[in-house]
């Protein structure tokens, strides 16, 4: 099994021997970087060059490890034996399984992506050592024990929130995905927008490193917010010339709304703006 990049995303060189070290150690691994830099696209792009089923387990701050397992419905079962339902001798069907037992027990090596790791809280990870060591947890209600049948391609994401405990990096293979450079962020664009004209191209990335660039903007746009913003280029036929435009009242960008998101640094480019104007009379 080896990872070259697909059609829809551009991988990297190394991006792509990350991927294909952490396949050939069988460890997870965890991938860091920017939001919007295409972390949990990986997983699914992994998946499709693997023809492999993808098995997604979004994090929230309130997840816990335990959900990953297995999770007992105490509560239905409860219900069900005052109602006198038979179903209460068979104590498996209150348990629900969790994102970590359909890996394991899937015909196919599959593709896990546990995603945005980061948001659960302190002690999510280290509660998952054992599991992700052994692949095997054991069902304390049943008495029965899960044990992978074959180890799956593991991807974790982080958005570098908060600190992961050393003990879980241990057990991992860690890449952190660099912003694209203009080269590499053209070739992403050209994957998206095939058939889009090369000025219109040239001049959106030219304008949106500018705006990642200027002094204390809060919320710099990523990868997918170019792609969002070139959308609305296109489907408004805005042209190049307009994004040339060097007039001060215009410094902020045509539907700015896609690449700039708080109020904090569309106020900064109107000060921008402001200074520009007032230097010029």
């Amino acid at each position: 099994m080896r990872f070259a990049g697909t059609e829809n995303y551009v991988a990297t060189e190394d991006l792509t021997v990350a991927v294909n070290a952490a396949i050939r150690l069988e460890r997870p691994l965890l991938v860091k970087g920017e939001p919007g830099t295409g972390k949990t696209v990986l997983a699914e792009e992994i998946a499709a060059a693997l023809k492999a089923p993808l098995i997604t387990w979004h994090i929230k701050s309130t997840t816990k490890a335990q959900q990953g397992l297995y999770e007992y419905d105490a509560v239905s079962r409860l219900r069900d034996s005052q109602l006198g339902d038979p179903r209460v001798s068979d104590i498996a069907h209150y348990i629900k399984r969790g994102k970590l037992w359909e890996a394991f027990v899937s015909p196919e090596r599959p593709v896990l992506l546990i995603d945005e790791i980061d948001k659960a809280d302190i002690e999510f990870p280290n509660d998952l050592l054992l599991e992700l060591d052994r692949m095997e947890f054991h069902v304390y209600e049943t008495g029965e024990t899960i044990r992978a049948v074959r180890r799956p391609v593991m991807i974790i994401t982080s958005n570098n929130e908060k600190e992961l405990p050393d003990a879980f990096l241990r057990r991992c293979f860690f890449h952190y995905i660099r912003f694209p450079d203009a080269e590499t962020m053209q070739a992403i664009v050209e994957v998206h927008f095939p058939g889009i004209k090369k000025r219109l191209m040239e001049e959106a990335l030219r304008l949106f490193f500018e705006v990642r660039e200027v002094p204390g903007i809060k919320k710099k746009p990523s990868t997918s917010e170019l792609l969002d913003w070139l959308k609305l280029l296109v489907a408004e036929d805005i042209g190049p010339e307009v994004l040339r435009e060097r007039d001060p009242r215009k410094l902020i960008p045509p539907l700015h709304g896609a690449l700039l998101k708080n109020e904090q640094d569309v106020s900064l480019f109107e000060k921008l703006a402001f200074m520009v104007r007032r230097e010029s009379r």
